[in-house]
């Protein structure tokens, strides 16, 4: 019986505003789109693309989220271990070896008994199924800061996504923080 592969990736861990999201997957080789990579080396068109084929191929796929609040409380490196965490828990079908993009491994997923857990440098753009967890993470976290937006569009979380881009800073500077923005970042 071949084994079951998922890969998990984060999105915005080094936003200035918005929550962490880590998306897990696993998905068919076979079925894994050509051309895919990190998500940040894709055109916006090409991820929201990638999105649609991966959801509709995935064997199983699940996000999780850690708010900027957790952020602030318990530090972002450990938020972004805590939302791989909460996307590996909602998969309906559990894998047999978990590639985590990044040096790390949350501890969680290395405590779970017969779990292969590998952490891979850079495995959002070395390992496709680490690719197709970036793309699902990043897509889906731009659709909550676009949401977001709607609420305060003098930020303009739409087109920055909360990234500590000139323009977030000026606006920053401008209106304040919002209840979305990371207290403890400084820039």
């Amino acid at each position: 019986m071949p084994l079951t592969i998922c890969g998990i990736d984060e999105a915005g861990r080094g936003c200035l505003a918005g929550p962490v999201v880590s998306a897990a997957v696993i998905i068919d080789k076979n079925k894994i789109p050509s051309g895919i990579k990190d998500s940040k080396q894709l055109t916006e068109l090409k991820r929201n693309e990638f999105y649609k084929i991966i959801l509709s191929s995935a064997v199983s796929y699940s996000i999780g989220i850690a708010s900027n609040l957790e952020i602030d409380k318990i530090n972002i490196l450990k938020s972004a271990m805590l939302s791989m965490e909460r996307a590996f828990d909602g998969l309906s079908v559990k894998p047999d070896i978990v590639i985590i993009d990044g040096p790390v491994a949350p501890d969680g997923l290395s405590d779970i008994s017969g779990l292969k857990v590998i952490p891979v440098i850079k495995g959002d753009d070395r390992v496709k199924v680490v690719s197709c967890a970036s793309v699902i993470a990043k897509v889906f976290r731009d659709g909550l800061m676009a949401d977001i937006d709607e609420k305060y569009p003098e930020y303009g979380f739409k087109k920055h996504k909360g990234y500590a881009t000139v323009e977030h800073k000026k606006n920053i500077r401008k209106y304040g923080l919002t209840e979305i923005h990371r207290k403890t970042f400084k820039f």
